[in-house]
């Protein structure tokens, strides 16, 4: 009996943690959603600096959006 009901508490669990991994890729998919929707739109420039030798480097993304009616 103990062990049935270790193994429901370890299924709940399981299914509470695949319920939030799939918010946090809808989380994910949305953020990335937005951000694919304004690089169509107009540029993104990214300045990434290596935090050991402090050197910066200038990455622009570039998206060319057709006209909507």
């Amino acid at each position: 009996m103990a062990d049935k009901n270790k193994e429901a508490e370890s299924l709940e669990r399981v299914i509470e943690r695949l319920d939030m991994l799939d918010q946090r890729l809808d989380n994910i998919d949305s953020i990335v959603s937005a951000v694919v929707e304004r690089v169509m739109k107009q540029s993104v420039i990214l300045n990434v600096t290596c935090s050991r030798c402090g050197h910066s480097t200038e990455v622009a993304i570039v998206g060319v959006a057709k006209p909507s009616k």
